[in-house]
């Protein structure tokens, strides 16, 4: 056998890929499930977080900064690993495909709340002003005015920092989490062979490559201070 027939036999082999292929494609489903709910909760989150610094309270404000710089400055696979292997010694037993949804959610969270409150300051003052003279509540003038506005600014880096946040559920293996790298590793200590890598491989880019690029268009079109 030659170099590249190894190479094929070894990363390509027909015979291991039609064999392993439904237990790799179970875990694409768990992949995509598991990113919208990261997703959702991530970016809801960090609005949510965003808009209560707009109170101007400090005892808001300083719980949500120490949340957003800690959450920010940790790696995810530490998050993941204290919250599967430390809330257990105080009695929570969490699944591991929660753990891994909270873990990135609240990565996200502190990510998307920077963002949004980037947004939101970035608006200028007297907007807020002008709204609440014709009589608008200040809630009404931060969900109807201002948020709308932030959220156009906040569109291009929430959509590249969020793809790079879900791309971390890959870290889902390190737990026993089935998804798409998870079962390419069972498969690949099934066969001992590396071609469920690749198929691995292969969707993650199936995936992931139609976000990257609806980012980079959404980055055209609301690019920070574009028109």
């Amino acid at each position: 056998m030659g170099a590249w027939d190894r190479f094929v036999f070894t990363f390509f082999n027909a015979d291991i890929a039609s064999r392993y292929w439904p237990m790799i494609l179970d875990g694409l489903w768990v992949t995509i499930l598991a990113g919208l709910a990261v997703v959702v909760t991530g970016i809801v989150a960090g609005m949510l977080l965003a808009s209560l610094r707009t109170l101007g309270v400090r005892a808001i404000d300083i719980p949500i900064i120490f949340f957003v710089d800690i959450f920010r400055a940790l790696p995810p696979l530490a998050i993941i690993l204290v919250i599967f292997f430390g809330l257990p010694n105080v009695g929570i037993v969490l699944p591991s495909l929660v753990v891994l949804w909270i873990s990135l959610g609240l990565v996200l969270a502190a990510f998307s709340e920077e963002v949004f409150w980037a947004g939101i300051t970035s608006v200028p003052p007297g907007q807020w002003m002008a709204a609440q003279s014709t009589g608008m509540t200040f809630g009404q003038t931060l969900f109807s005015v201002i948020l709308p506005q932030a959220v156009r600014l906040a569109i291009p880096p929430l959509t590249n920092r969020t793809i790079s946040i879900t791309k971390n559920l890959a870290l889902g293996s390190a737990i026993g989490v089935n998804e798409i790298l998870g079962q390419a590793n069972s498969a690949l200590s099934m066969s001992s062979n590396a071609t469920p890598l690749t198929m691995g491989a292969f969707l993650y880019v199936l995936v992931f490559a139609p976000l990257i690029v609806a980012s980079r268009l959404l980055e055209r079109r609301y690019q920070w201070g574009g028109h």
